[in-house]
């Protein structure tokens, strides 16, 4: 019976069902002996077939396994998580390693725009303009959202890591690098845990896994000689501040320091201010600022006196707060340049960059008890002004934001950190003079943007804040490949998308995260043809890394289309 009617039985092996065979051998009516022997036959035969398909199966996954290569990211921030979906689209396991409870960075911590205000927004193209649109489509838009609250930023960054099965590891840091010659191998982390992976991509904004990796880096700012900048250095350039930088003893307050000690165009290791970008809310519902944890009034001493021959003070000229498209009574606050006090700490972040993570830490609650103080001093202290004083306490948090951390930002809004010094230097003559590049890989056309670094007094009775640069880049400039890799002979398996190699001047046009997701997307892409080919960073096709950019919508060329520049400042 199995020889004439092989084929028909083989089908019930395929597919087996075991009722399915029983009743069509009683159908054929045999005897039972002869139907219990060939049940049996067949069972035998489901079995090996059933061996050979898991044999099979295991095989196609450990050759597909063995065909992934893994590409960690350390930094959930914007730039990272573009780093992440680049490298997974392009056949990567990757593992993206975010410091905080959430990722995002920035654009979920506070900061609700694609910066299109001050750049030119034709220029945003691949994963950040795919960003834009799915949050657009969010708020039911047909047409990219250039502004945006944190939580709605937040949902669409965990959407895309979801749909490329990244893997997010929460709530660690790097702690040691183990580099086997020029190329690392594992990293360990705070938690204990080992990552091993075939490159590495350092998106974060202190550059930790850059430095512990032994690639060479800078902080600071530049003197106007090094490169030959016309904007870099130190910069007293700024209108005279009418309130005294000292306290009634006569001795400078507390960060302060006096202009005999500085010179115009000399290099200073000062970075620019640090803040937090609160969400605030006038509406019914708004949550109280809370408490901070130290509280001294002292710190305000300047508001206190300014605010003594300036009772008409506004809030508006202490914080900065945008509406942007917002629901009606929500905000988003920043430092105010050139007020007399703002929610920058001055002096506050001088040690950050190359501070261990508990020194961080400290520097973090210090500027949350800046933040905080301010706030409780214009609602409370007795030499605030009726007016600005009922002002002041029309406001709160935003009680949507940031739940799980009091409605309060997850990140301190790390301006500038450390800035490796890589395969090329991006600095003000490729912004502005030398704009092409032929193995360049996005766009950048911000301004050039740098907030006050430190506050200078002038006289007994007047400082100003120093630092402050403000370019209006007319035309875009194409990013070099070169400005995202260490050099050869210091790590030949990392990139570095986001504290790129760049001089302060150069810098302060690509610190933005618009940019930074473009940097990130061409360092996910490079990372896995470099693990893929077996090749170091710096030896990658780079015309095949183009090629893939302009295929998922990457713009490159800056003279591709007429460019307006969206000046709106």
């Amino acid at each position: 019976m199995l020889n004439n009617e092989g084929n028909e039985l083989s089908s019930f092996a395929l597919k087996p069902n075991y009722h399915d065979v029983e009743n069509y051998l009683l159908s054929r009516k045999p005897n039972l002996q002869l139907i219990d022997k060939e049940i049996s036959t067949i069972i035998e035969k489901m079995k090996k077939i059933h061996i050979v398909i898991a044999l099979l199966i295991f095989y196609a996954f450990k050759l597909n396994a063995a065909d992934k290569p893994t590409v960690v990211v350390y930094g959930g921030t914007p730039g990272g998580i573009s780093a992440a979906v680049a490298a997974a689209r392009q056949g990567a396991k990757v593992i993206l390693i975010e410091q905080t409870r959430h990722v995002g960075g920035m654009n979920t911590s506070g900061i609700g725009t694609a910066e299109t205000e001050h750049m030119i927004e034709e220029t945003i193209s691949g994963i950040p303009l795919e960003i834009y649109t799915r949050i657009g489509k969010a708020y039911g838009m047909n047409k990219p959202a250039f502004y945006f609250e944190s939580h709605v930023a937040e949902k669409i960054f965990v959407d895309m890591l979801a749909e490329q099965h990244v893997s997010v590891i929460y709530e660690a840091f790097v702690n040691k690098v183990n580099k086997r010659d020029d190329a690392i191998k594992s990293i360990t982390l705070t938690n204990g845990k080992t990552v091993s992976g075939d490159t590495f991509i350092d998106a974060t904004y202190e550059g930790d896994l850059m430095a512990r990796a032994g690639v060479s880096y800078t902080y600071g700012r530049e003197s106007r000689a090094q490169y030959n900048e016309s904007l870099a250095g130190i910069r007293l350039l700024d209108k005279p501040i009418d309130v005294s930088p000292y306290d009634d003893n006569e001795k400078l307050l507390p960060g302060f320091i006096e202009a005999k000690k500085l010179s115009n165009g000399e290099a200073s290791k000062r970075i620019i201010n640090y803040n937090f970008r609160l969400m605030m809310s006038t509406n019914f519902d708004r949550v109280p600022f809370p408490l901070p944890l130290h509280y001294y009034a002292n710190r305000f001493i300047t508001l206190k006196r300014l605010l003594a021959e300036h009772p008409n003070t506004k809030l508006s000229d202490i914080i900065d707060l945008y509406s942007w498209n917002y629901p009606p009574g929500k905000f988003e606050a920043n430092n105010k340049q050139n007020s007399v006090i703002s929610l920058g700490l001055f002096g506050g972040n001088t040690n950050y960059p190359d501070a261990g993570y508990e020194k961080r830490k400290q520097i973090f609650q210090d500027h949350k008890d800046w933040t905080l103080g301010l706030l409780y001093f214009l609602q409370h202290d007795q030499s605030v002004p009726k007016q600005l004083h009922d002002e002041a306490n029309r406001y709160g948090l935003a009680p949507d934001e940031f739940k799980d951390n009091h409605n309060f930002p997850y990140y301190l809004y790390i301006r500038e950190a450390r800035r490796m010094v890589g395969s090329y230097v991006q600095t003000q003559k490729d912004i502005f003079e030398e704009p092409k590049k032929t193995d360049a890989i996005a766009l950048g056309s911000h301004f050039v943007d740098c907030h006050h670094v430190q506050k200078v007094a002038i006289s007994k009775t007047q400082y100003i804040n120093e630092g402050r640069i403000w370019a209006k880049v007319e035309q875009p400039y194409e990013l070099s490949y070169r400005v995202i890799i260490p050099k050869e002979n210091e790590c030949t398996n990392l990139l570095v998308p986001v504290c790129v190699s760049a001089s302060h001047v150069g810098f302060c046009s690509v610190r933005v995260e618009v940019t930074w997701m473009q940097l990130g997307q061409a360092a996910g892409i490079a990372a896995t043809i470099a693990a893929k080919t077996k090749k170091p960073v710096q030896d990658i096709d780079v015309n095949q890394l183009q090629q893939v950019l302009k295929k998922g919508g990457v713009i490159l060329n800056r003279d591709e289309k007429h460019w307006i520049n969206n000046d709106k400042s």
